[in-house]
């Protein structure tokens, strides 16, 4: 595993991967606000402003996705929120070969950075799961505990922003 040490100064696999602290979730946090330090989704415009104003953004359309989630979409109902996904997750993944990620190693969610990545493949999981794409939802499920397996945990309550996020318990 990438998070392993061969001793106590030796790691062993690639290095975690961190977006830059410039990345586009940032704004779209600032845009949108925080309460109790987890970015506001209670308006669906200002979700949908934002994914304009940051195309960028996998933030964004994860939250957008969440939404829809939230909002109880199954089956039929819930390729809005898989399409929003898919668009967070193909965005972060942008984001994560400009960083140098080369397909494995952990994206921590500790880095505030990072969040959106991680939240927008949560749910693509969640719908793929609910339109019926098991498969996918098992290999994302897999890849979600590769990247972080306390990425869940840390962002079952939304998604916090600002300092790192605590992922014990």
């Amino acid at each position: 595993m990438s998070h392993e040490t061969l001793g106590t100064a030796v790691p062993v696999g690639p290095p975690a991967t961190l977006l830059p602290a410039d990345h586009p979730d940032l704004a779209v946090a600032d845009q949108l606000g925080l309460h109790d330090g987890v970015v506001r989704t209670d308006d669906a415009a200002a979700l949908r402003a934002a994914a304009v104003a940051h195309p960028d953004s996998s933030l964004a359309w994860a939250l957008l996705a969440r939404a829809e989630l939230d909002a109880g979409a199954h089956g039929p109902d819930a390729v809005a929120a898989y399409a929003y996904a898919r668009v967070g997750y193909h965005r972060g993944l942008d984001a994560l070969r400009r960083a140098r990620w080369r397909g494995q190693g952990l994206v921590p969610v500790s880095h505030p950075s990072n969040r959106g990545f991680l939240a927008a493949l949560l749910a693509l999981g969640e719908a793929a799961a609910r339109i019926g794409e098991d498969e996918e939802a098992e290999r994302i499920a897999e890849f979600v505990a590769q990247s972080d397996p306390t990425a869940a945990l840390a962002l079952r309550d939304g998604v916090p922003m600002g300092p790192p996020v605590e992922t014990a318990g």
